[in-house]
């Protein structure tokens, strides 16, 4: 699979299929996309598409766009899927952030300031709300599940007392805010992880994609994308073998520049697949290229 990926890097040409069509974009464009990762938008006259996410989504700065087998986020490469004319696209993602520290620690309150009436919102976390909810290195988990359960705490690390409530409530509270601000939220399950049994890919992380789907329905039927179905489909079509050279050698979650590039065209599709289709309008003449996916 690496050296398929030098190959293609090498020729200049990536074609990463998305559902069944392939998409070409020049390594000119994805280094361009590396570079090109803006925190807020470009023209604040036009609508906004932010990406809320975590490290999955983020961008990394070591040297993937050269073929290394570094780490990337799809949120990098997303935006070469819409016409910078159209719509601006803001990769809002923090690495290392769960639902309830992205919020504590201040970046969904910077998203809020920038965000106006008819921007969409795409929130995409929980791959770190696994983690403990009280230590002395990030105190960063939640809760299970969706409901109204709460734990007071003395945070470790911030040295303040801290309300932790479930993944829900957070996903709920930024469905919530968007709304507030007359933006589309939309929600979408984590991105598929590079676990496997008895030769099929685990499709989300625990329970995550179920609550967060379960919060979209409850939440006057928020639009959402199955991210984790989406890419488990493209996973099981490559095989273990191949698909482990999307991902970084050491571990099952962060991708390769490959892998999230993958993962890019598979959220625009998954996009275009909703049944308002609310970002169609502001698609690039290769986001027009790919086949919605429902």
């Amino acid at each position: 699979m690496k050296q398929w990926i030098r190959n293609t890097m090498l020729a200049g040409m990536w074609l990463l299929p998305v559902v069944t069509h392939a998409v070409s974009c020049d390594a000119q464009a994805v280094s361009g996309a590396l570079k090109a990762s803006p925190r807020e938008p470009a023209n604040p006259a036009l609508p906004t598409i932010f990406i809320v996410g975590d490290s999955t989504a983020d961008i990394s700065s070591d040297t993937a766009n050269q073929g290394t087998a570094g780490v990337q986020g799809w949120g990098v490469f997303f935006p070469v899927f819409f016409d910078p004319s159209k719509v601006n696209v803001v990769n809002a993602a923090r690495g290392g952030r769960s639902s309830r520290t992205f919020m504590s620690e201040g970046f969904w309150d910077k998203v809020i300031l920038q965000m106006k009436p008819h921007d969409v919102v795409l929130i995409q976390l929980g791959q770190n709300d696994v983690f403990p909810v009280n230590d002395s290195t990030r105190a960063r988990g939640t809760l299970p599940g969706t409901g109204p359960e709460i734990e007071e705490i003395d945070n470790m690390v911030t040295k303040k007392h801290e309300t932790v409530h479930t993944y829900g409530w957070y996903i709920r509270k930024y469905v919530q805010d968007a709304r507030a601000k007359g933006a589309t939220p939309i929600v979408l399950s984590l991105t598929t992880r590079n676990v496997w049994k008895d030769g099929h890919v685990e499709l989300g992380v625990g329970e995550y994609r179920q609550w967060a789907r379960t919060v979209a329905q409850e939440e006057h039927n928020t639009d959402f994308v199955d991210v984790s179905a989406i890419l488990g489909a493209e996973y099981e079509k490559f095989g273990q073998a191949k698909v482990n050279g999307l991902f970084h050698d050491r571990e099952t979650v962060h991708m390769t520049t490959p892998g999230a590039y993958l993962a890019a065209q598979c959220i625009a599709a998954g996009l275009k697949g909703l049944p308002d289709a609310p970002v169609t309008t502001y698609l690039s003449a290769l986001g027009q290229q790919l086949i919605p996916v429902k």
